[in-house]
């Protein structure tokens, strides 16, 4: 007797769904050339590399507040 397979049901798949959005930001030549130059030492993409920067900058940046 042959049994039907159960159905499959596809979801679409939500932006970011994995924990990560895309976006484009426009860099300046000079920080590029830094970027590569630092992958290229330490085997690792310019995407990790920004993750790390940015992370690394938003724990230890101060925000100043404004005075009147």
């Amino acid at each position: 007797m042959n049994k039907q397979p159960e159905k499959l049901v596809i979801r679409p798949k939500l932006k970011g769904e994995d924990g990560h959005k895309t976006f484009s930001i426009r860099l300046r030549d000079e920080t590029v050339e830094r970027l590569d130059y630092i992958a290229g030492r330490t085997n690792r993409s310019r995407n990790d590399l920004i993750n790390m920067l940015l992370d690394f900058a938003m724990d230890h940046c101060e925000i100043e507040e404004e005075t009147k």
